[in-house]
């Protein structure tokens, strides 16, 4: 699996519901991730700043909005599979 990325921003309830599901499913399927806050770049907080959080896996966004840890899983393992 390659690199996967998640754009948050502070205060924000959604990026902590993902973040939560990223972590759980990181150590099920043995992977990691980064961290960015949009709030640290204009042109992320432009690019991002009505679709927090996004989830990116080598740069295509996967999921953003309500990230939920079973549909991050299929996703995930969907991905695996294709790319």
């Amino acid at each position: 699996m390659g690199g996967i990325t998640l754009y948050v921003r502070d205060r924000c309830p959604l990026c902590e519901e993902a973040r939560l599901a990223l972590e759980l499913v990181c150590q099920e399927l043995g992977a990691t991730f980064r961290e960015i806050d949009i709030e640290s770049d204009d042109r992320l907080l432009e690019k991002y700043q009505l679709m927090i959080p996004v989830v990116e896996v080598d740069g295509d966004v996967l999921m953003y909005g309500r990230v939920t840890y079973t549909g991050l899983l299929d996703r995930l393992n969907g991905k695996g599979r294709t790319g």
